[in-house]
């Protein structure tokens, strides 16, 4: 049952009161004591008396220091502390912790924690991209060179953190170092090359041995920048001298112009040119094989004919006659034939006798001479062709006859 309840035991009020005479809750004060009470026993105290006075007089009760309190308040301030002690590192960027002002650690991107009061940190961008120009003034700008003149040049340098320790600590100013280094290592490069080849062909060699140069001063520095790119933006002759340069630079465009035309005609006449060669080259080759080969077959159709007519002289003879005057009258179509004893020539119109009908078609022979035509001289086919057959002459057309190496 309950400790108040009527019939119940008188002494079960959880408050500690023992006098049942008041029924009121429990002092506030009373509950804090008895806290006060307990926790000076932990730490070694004694402890007050009861709600009624007990043995303390009142003097002691209020010289004893409130404990609770003061744990209570150092449990609140160091959760406090330690709260205050968290903070974030974005995508990109590095802490360094410092401890009694001292760089302690780097600590990459996340949620971070450091000591307050003890330690603490700066947040330095290593990923963001950076640019330094150079050449803005008169000083900067102008340069010697290895032949004793002077270029105005202008640079532009792009670089970033490496080191997030190093760029806060190791140099006062890292922009103005890396002003300072690039400025140097352009003057040292610039230094040992020659004019012309600074402002034609040598710009972007020249601009890579720069950066190289300037990154190994930077790092001989630890000054925890990297150079990302090093350009070469312009590179020129001074104001002052500016147009007698730009007469030699368009020289010198016309000099490479003029080269490219040549070149490109040379590209376009030598070609054809070897084609040509080639081209006659293989005629000749052709001619030559053509004239060994005609010269070969004649000599073989000469030494086969001389075989034969050492075997039968006059048969042999006749029948290159015969052949020479088959080859002769092969290619014309008239012919004119002096008979003996008179002053007529006998006109063959073989064209005409071929054509209108073969040998065998009667035509008057034409008088030459300037007599008259007679019966003796008037032209008879049948006694033609008696003649020239008892002489071994052939009125038939050429092409019907064959040669001597093919009737052979």
């Amino acid at each position: 049952m309950a400790w108040n309840e009527p019939g119940g035991p008188k002494n079960n009020d959880p408050w500690g009161n023992k006098n049942n005479n008041e029924q009121g809750p429990p002092d506030l004060d009373e509950i804090i004591k008895n806290l006060n009470d307990k926790i000076g026993k932990l730490f070694g105290g004694k402890g007050g008396g009861n709600g009624s006075g007990g043995n303390s007089s009142g003097d002691n009760q209020s010289s004893q220091p409130p404990t609770i309190i003061f744990v209570l308040a150092a449990v609140i301030g160091i959760a406090i502390w330690a709260m205050s002690g968290i903070y974030t590192v974005d995508q990109g960027k590095k802490a360094v912790v410092l401890q009694f002002g001292e760089a302690y650690k780097t600590v990459e991107a996340g949620i971070q924690w450091y000591a307050p009061i003890i330690q603490s940190y700066q947040i330095v961008d290593v990923s963001a991209s950076r640019s330094l120009n150079l050449g803005g003034s008169t000083h900067e700008a102008l340069m010697l060179t290895k032949d004793e003149n002077i270029v105005d040049i202008k640079v532009a340098v792009q670089y970033k953190v490496s080191n997030a320790e190093n760029f806060l600590f190791n140099v006062r100013d890292p922009g103005y170092v890396l002003r300072q280094v690039s400025e140097s290592a352009v003057r040292e490069i610039v230094g040992k090359n020659e004019m012309d080849f600074i402002l034609t062909e040598g710009r972007s060699q020249i601009a890579a041995k720069i950066g190289v140069l300037a990154q190994e001063i930077l790092d001989r520095y630890k000054t925890g920048l990297l150079i990302t790119r090093f350009t070469l933006q312009s590179a020129k002759a001074p104001s002052q001298v500016q147009h007698a340069f730009e007469d030699v630079n368009a020289a010198r465009e016309d000099k490479e112009r003029y080269i490219n035309m040549a070149q490109a005609y040379r590209n376009d006449v030598i070609p054809k040119a070897r084609g040509f060669a080639a081209k006659q080259i293989a005629g000749a080759e052709a001619y030559k094989g053509k004239v060994i080969a005609e010269a070969e077959g004649e000599v073989a159709r000469f030494l086969s004919v001389l075989k034969e007519y050492e075997k039968a002289p006059e048969v042999t003879r006749d029948r290159l006659y015969l052949d020479a005057m088959e080859s002769v009258y092969s290619k014309t179509s008239k012919v004119m034939v002096d008979t003996k004893g008179g002053n007529n020539l006998l006109y063959l119109p073989l064209d005409k006798m071929m054509l209108g009908g073969g040998i065998n078609r009667p035509l008057k022979a034409s008088n030459t001479g300037g007599g008259s035509s007679n019966d003796s001289d008037s032209y008879e086919p049948s006694k033609v062709q008696s003649k020239y057959r008892t002489s071994g002459f052939s009125t038939e057309p050429a092409r019907a006859r064959p040669p001597l190496r093919e009737r052979r």
